[in-house]
């Protein structure tokens, strides 16, 4: 067996491949490199503008807005899911950075995201 690091769209995933000594082709299992399979936004601080927190909350990765958990106004604890998003056909929550209180909900349900866009921003 042999073990690899694949990175894909800035997530790392350890992945061990098994010789079963055929001419077969055989696809690797896939574990992530972390304790968390989520994808989660990464806190990044701004400037305030308009109605917006100072802290944004983007997009781990492509997908599919799935559901809005919370709305502008609510309070919330760090890890606690702001929003889901359907990744690869998979709900993959977005969870708030720190503890504090929704600023602003930039998408909407349905709504399709790129790695890296600000989906909600947060004081």
């Amino acid at each position: 067996m042999k073990n690899y690091t694949v990175t894909v769209n800035g997530t790392a995933y350890d992945v061990t491949v098994e010789d079963k000594g055929g001419s077969g082709v055989s696809a690797p299992a896939a574990a992530p490199a972390t304790a968390s399979a989520a994808p989660k936004a990464a806190p990044r601080a701004a400037a305030p503008a308009g109605g917006a927190g100072s802290v944004k909350i983007e997009a781990g990765a492509s997908g599919k807005v799935f559901k809005i958990e919370k709305q502008p106004g609510a309070a919330v604890k760090r890890g606690e899911a702001v929003l889901v998003l359907e990744v690869m056909k998979m709900e993959t929550p977005v969870v708030a950075p720190q503890d504090g209180t929704v600023k602003s909900i930039n998408v909407s349900e349905g709504q399709a995201v790129e790695a890296g866009d600000l989906l909600a921003t947060m004081d």
